[in-house]
């Protein structure tokens, strides 16, 4: 007789507690079920008295004409919290934020109570909580409510906001909240601040390991920070990975490459691109979170390399600045301000675009511009570069040497100095200064100066902004346009106009310029440009421009101290060369000719424009009262006239060798007598011609 099989042993009874626990914790299940299902029928209710959406504090920005950052600013509290929205980043990552976090986003209203009957049974099954239940949307509430303790109240308060987000936000504008407001580690928050920290680049186009990655650390942003705990890091995106395959969102061999991939263990510094200008615009409208430029953030970053390498192999100390500006619009295209931001050695802190140095010869073109304005010059008349004197001042050239007779084109293209003061004494320093003014060339005189002759060879101060814009107004046909900085919000209606010169003169003045003898290695005959060099070799100056974009450069010792041999054609032109260069392979031919330009060789043009200042015989210069050797009697007569025939305005009188009267245009002149005796009298022309008198006050 076979045995039977023993009976089982008895099942053991759970303990109390574990009766208790697993009571309580389907209870408070069905208690959750039954306060969404409340949350559902009084909606309506929320949704009338809810409160207004948050509106979180983010880092603001500054963003190139793309909208591509520049630079951005961490909020008081040191926190780097950048704005973003599903648009913002690669639709994969927010598909995998969705599957991982809350599979029924699109369709819940803010509390899932599948989700949450799920997570109670499975805490009362394991005596542990497997799942939180928590959707998107609470999670955003949980991150937009004050801290507080993880209670059942909190939860509860998390899930009445939820609902009251619901009732106010589209499923879009929620999880651009998710977004922008989750935890990286650290004072990281947001999707795009922890991609740029960690991945160094915007979060639109991700490999799968990194949006992964993005996907994990939010769960324990400081347990799982990719610069501390790599290796945690590294395993919490390997689950993400695993669970998505196991929903069949990626393919295995997706994710096997995935996890090939390494997990970054460092945090990288955020975008400093084009830094003076971003804190002057961020400063200036404290109030906009998004500063909206004209910039073209990757030509400014080729500038910036370009001036960081260049001004390397010039020597110690030195620092350079460059502007391009769009010829048509006036928008400024890049605003390189300095070698480099973070050199101590070469203040990179100051913005040297606008700091206010001597242009050396790079107010030239303007001169030569009003002459040919005025009609008194064309660009073949022929003019004198030899010894000459203005009251007590004699200019020379750099080399010290003078051509001689040639035209006018050539004298602008050698930059020589002479014929530009004789153009300067015929247009008028203060009729430059002015136009250059209205123009938006700010000049800087000495308190109580008024302009003079030596302006014209950088006697003056001016910003390399302004010098710039004022280039771009001849490149534009001589109307001036105020640079333009920003778009969007922040931007004026309109820029400033003014009319620097007329069209024709413009012309004339970039044809000349076309002309200018390129630097070494570099081809001419493609950009209007000019240089320049101030007294004792402090500045280096090289602006010019094509069809479409002007350029400025400026190079120098931010201090103002001498580098000798620094001239603008050795350091600055090289550099101008190079960065165009770099912002194009092949310069926009200027203009076409406007009507009115006259294009013909020196023997076709009117006779007074063939040679500027020749004085016809008829018009020599000679004192025709008093006569020399006359007596004049001076009693009750504080002045004397003198009278002349001839001559080149301005005309100038000296008593023994001292000035005593000018006149710009009438050929008497007033001198008083120092005294009873002789005195000789002498009136120079602008050409240099002199007559004189001996007479004899009685």
């Amino acid at each position: 007789m076979s045995e039977l099989p023993a009976p089982l042993p008895p099942p053991v009874p759970p303990s109390a507690f574990s009766r208790r626990w697993r009571w309580v914790a389907g209870a408070a299940g069905l208690g959750l079920v039954l306060a969404v299902g409340a949350g559902a029928v009084g909606l309506a209710v929320i949704r009338a008295d809810a409160p207004p959406p948050p509106e979180p504090r983010v880092s603001a920005e500054v963003v190139d004409k793309e909208g591509r950052l520049l630079r951005p600013f961490a909020l008081p509290d040191g926190r780097w919290r950048l704005a973003a929205s599903a648009t913002d980043v690669d639709p994969r990552l927010v598909a995998m934020i969705l599957a991982y976090e809350d599979r029924r986003f699109r369709d819940h209203m803010g509390v899932d109570a599948i989700a949450l009957l799920r997570a109670a049974g499975q805490a009362a099954g394991s005596l542990r909580v497997v799942s939180g239940g928590s959707t998107l949307t609470m999670q955003v509430a949980r991150l937009t409510l004050p801290p507080r303790a993880r209670t059942l109240g909190a939860k509860l308060a998390q899930m009445r906001r939820a609902l009251e987000l619901e009732a106010r936000l589209s499923k879009d504008e929620i999880l651009s909240l998710y977004l922008t407001l989750a935890p990286y580690g650290g004072n990281i928050e947001g999707v795009r601040a922890a991609s740029l920290t960690y991945l160094g680049k915007e979060p639109r186009r991700l490999t799968l390991g990194e949006a992964a990655l993005l996907v994990a650390l939010p769960q324990s942003p400081e347990t799982r920070r990719p610069d501390r705990y790599p290796a945690r890091a590294k395993a919490a995106r390997d689950r993400v990975l695993d669970r998505l395959a196991a929903q069949g969102i990626i393919a295995p061999d997706e994710v096997r490459v995935a996890k090939a991939e390494a997990v970054p263990t460092a945090r990288r510094p955020l975008p400093q691109i084009a830094p003076h200008l971003s804190e002057e615009m961020a400063a200036e409208r404290p109030d906009l979170p998004r500063h909206l430029t004209t910039l073209d953030a990757p030509l400014q970053e080729r500038l910036e390399e370009l001036v960081r390498e260049r001004t390397r192999t010039l020597g110690r100390g030195l620092s350079a600045a460059i502007v391009v500006m769009d010829n048509d619009s006036a928008e400024v295209r890049a605003y390189v301000a300095a070698a480099d931001y973070f050199d101590k050695d070469r203040a990179g802190a100051v913005d040297l675009a606008r700091a206010v140095r001597s242009p050396g010869s790079t107010l030239k073109p303007f001169i030569y511009a009003l002459a040919f304005e005025d009609g008194i010059a064309h660009p073949e008349t022929l003019i004198e570069d030899r010894p000459a004197r203005f009251g007590a001042w004699r200019p020379e050239n750099f080399d010290r040497t003078f051509q001689g007779t040639l035209s006018v084109r050539k004298a602008l293209q050698m930059s020589l100095n002479v014929p530009a003061v004789r153009l300067l004494e015929a247009v008028g320093p203060q009729r430059l200064a002015s136009r250059m003014q209205q123009a938006g060339g700010r000049l800087e005189l000495p308190p109580g100066a008024a302009p003079a002759l030596p302006m014209g060879l950088g006697g003056v101060g001016i910003r390399l902004i302004d010098l710039t814009t004022l280039y771009a107004a001849l490149a534009r046909g001589g109307e001036a346009h105020a640079p333009v900085f920003r778009r969007g919000d922040g931007a004026v209606a309109a820029p400033r106009k003014a009319r620097l010169v007329d069209e024709v003169a413009a012309w004339y003045v970039g044809q000349c310029l076309l002309g200018t003898p390129a630097p070494e290695n570099a081809l001419g005959g493609r950009i209007a440009f000019k240089t320049g060099t101030s007294y004792g070799y402090r500045d280096s100056w090289a602006v010019g421009f094509d069809g479409r974009r002007t350029v400025g450069v400026w190079v120098g010792r931010p201090d103002g101290q001498a580098v000798p041999d620094l001239t603008g054609r050795a350091a600055a032109a090289p550099l101008l060369f190079d960065a165009f260069a770099r912002i194009v392979r092949t310069p926009a031919s200027l203009a076409a000719a406007p009507r009115g330009a006259v294009m013909a060789g020196n023997a076709r043009l009117p006779p007074p424009q063939r040679h500027f200042g020749r004085v016809r015989q008829e018009q020599a210069l000679e004192v025709v009262y008093p006569p020399d050797g006359a007596r004049v009697a001076a009693e009750g007569a504080e002045t004397l006239a003198l009278k002349v025939d001839g001559g080149t305005f301005p005309l100038t009188l000296l008593m023994d060798g001292r000035p005593v009267a000018r006149v710009e245009d009438r050929r008497t002149l007033f001198w008083t007598p120092p005294g009873r005796g002789f005195a000789r009298l002498t009136v120079i022309d602008a050409d240099g011609r002199s007559d004189s008198v001996t007479v004899k006050v009685e």
